[in-house]
């Protein structure tokens, strides 16, 4: 079998791939139409981010079975349309955690005592002593927003420098944190308390944009703002807005949102209290060793014996039991992304329930669906279905599984309660045809809702127009209804409504919608395809 990677990465993966018997082309730099002519002949594409793995590439991929990145990201990666294909594609989610951590300490040491700034001016013939002042970080205060694996690195790290550590992270029970010597926060205490912040979560549709002006205002003059962590999540033009009054004292940037980036649509690098490097990390030596080396391994297994390890698109199961089951993994990772999308508060309990004919079946990897879907909302490309379980396991989530061979109102069910740190939800799923993912309760609301691609959940008074002023609403911002539920309790005056929509709602548009008559609340969701 052969295997193309198309990106430069450590020489010890191709070793790795012949070794086990492969054959393999290392051609890197390829235009995407010379690439889509040669895909064919390849049984795996192993890339870093430079390639883009686009639907027109996977569509020509006539014996392609799988496609490695090594490294976390995947947006250079059609996922659906290799899912469609029966494309496997895996990531190495675990292997740039430590450096990722390490560049955001060492910007925060640059920016405090102007170590870029001052080389510049050396650089220029200049000795300038008197104008980089800097400041020391002992006893200072490191703010992070987002404490997962790379957060808990930079936290250890902070506290090895005898800084104090606070954090903020819906996500993140507060007993874990706090096993880490970390504070947990709310996020105006983060901005009030800190001397540095430093940011870690990925961007989403929750997190895009989410630190911007009213942020900044809070943080203190003299505190100083790192991101090494995705483009988006800080709102650039706010930042600047914040350097410039004064608001506060520096800022260092490795991720930008539209890059590469330069001064044209970037006014940020014009600022003498602003440094930044070009998004570098992942960029050390030992990382990409470990991610050329993981995925590299990754692909030799799964060509060889058909194990499948990080896969992001399909549970590492037989292919006897995904038949059996597949429609239910998909219908497991739908209410997964639609929980966390819709809770409040850290999660603390899953509780899932097997009726019917399910209850008969291997049920593991539906769990595993599900775990991953509820994930995926706040860590995207980092949790796929090999680690979802772990993730689980070290934030403290209790996951219980029964089973139960009678079903009153259908075949089979999957019953989900989950318990949060603010409440809890309750989730009855199951499939309609032969892979039609229904919700079919919603708490206290019956329904029959397709779980499909972007959505608007609506909860309204039960009286007549508001179905009326929803269309007209949507409408008016080209906004089209492919499906609509309507979900009511009958002990109350209350309905929701469930539609499917061809594009995204965006947050003026939900604010429109909010502001309607008889509407108590609405929610965008987006469950992909």
């Amino acid at each position: 079998m052969k295997v193309l990677i198309s990106d430069n990465m450590s020489p010890s993966a191709e070793k790795i791939l012949v070794d086990a018997g492969l054959e393999v082309d290392v051609n890197t730099g390829l235009p995407p139409e010379e690439l889509q002519k040669i895909i064919g002949a390849y049984d795996a594409l192993v890339v870093r981010s430079a390639t883009k793995a686009t639907s027109a590439i996977i569509d020509a991929a006539e014996n392609l079975k799988v496609i490695g990145r090594a490294g976390i990201g995947l947006d250079n990666v059609d996922i659906p349309a290799a899912s469609q294909k029966g494309i496997v594609v895996m990531n190495a989610p675990d292997g740039n955690a430590t450096t990722a951590a390490e560049h955001a300490i060492g910007m925060m040491m640059s920016l405090s005592r102007n170590i870029p700034q001052a080389t510049a001016s050396m650089k220029e013939g200049k000795w300038e002593k008197k104008s980089f002042m800097g400041r020391e970080i002992t006893g200072k205060t490191l703010g992070i927003f987002g404490i997962g694996r790379i957060g808990a690195i930079a936290a250890s790290r902070a506290q090895g420098l005898k800084m104090k550590t606070i954090a903020y992270d819906p996500h993140m029970p507060k007993e874990l944190v706090e096993k880490l010597g970390v504070e947990l926060v709310s996020l105006e205490e983060l901005a009030k308390r800190s001397d540095y912040i430093t940011v870690h979560v990925p961007l989403t549709k929750e997190t895009n944009k989410v630190l911007s002006t009213d942020f900044f205002k809070n943080m203190k003059n003299d505190a100083m703002f790192i991101d090494c962590a995705r483009g988006g999540v800080c709102d650039e033009e706010a930042l600047y807005k914040a350097l410039v009054d004064g608001e506060i004292a520096g800022a260092a940037l490795d991720v930008f949102a539209d890059e590469p980036t330069n001064l044209d649509n970037c006014p940020l690098l014009g600022l003498k209290n602003f440094i930044c490097t070009p998004h570098l990390g992942a960029s050390t030596s030992e990382a990409q060793e470990n991610v050329a080396l993981t995925i590299a391994e990754q692909v030799a297994d799964y060509l060889n014996k058909g194990v499948v390890t990080n896969a992001v698109n399909v549970p590492s199961v037989s292919d006897d039991v995904l038949a059996q089951v597949g429609p239910y993994v998909n219908l497991g990772e739908m209410l997964g992304s639609l929980h966390m999308q819709i809770a409040k508060g850290g999660v603390k309990e899953v509780e899932l329930e097997y009726s019917g004919e399910l209850a008969e079946m291997n049920t593991s990897p539906i769990t595993v669906a599900f775990l991953k879907g509820l994930f995926t909302p706040i860590l995207q490309d980092a949790v796929n279905y090999v680690n979802a379980p772990v993730i689980a396991k070290d934030r403290g989530i209790r996951v219980v599984e029964s089973k139960s061979e009678s079903s009153d109102d259908f075949v089979n069910v999957l019953r989900i309660r989950v318990v949060t740190s603010e409440g809890e939800n309750v989730l009855v799923g199951t499939v309609f045809g032969k892979n039609e993912p229904r919700l079919v309760r919603l708490n206290t609301f019956r329904l029959e809702a397709l779980l499909q691609g972007p959505m608007l959940l609506v909860y309204n008074n039960d009286v007549p127009g508001v179905i009326g002023a929803l269309g007209v609403t949507l409408g008016g911002d080209s906004v089209n209804i492919s499906r609509m539920t309507v979900g009511r309790e009958e002990a109350s005056n209350q309905n929701i409504i469930l539609l499917n929509t061809d594009s995204v709602v965006t947050k003026e548009l939900l604010a429109k919608v909010k502001g309607l008559e008889n509407i108590d609340d609405a929610l965008g969701l987006d469950l992909g395809v």
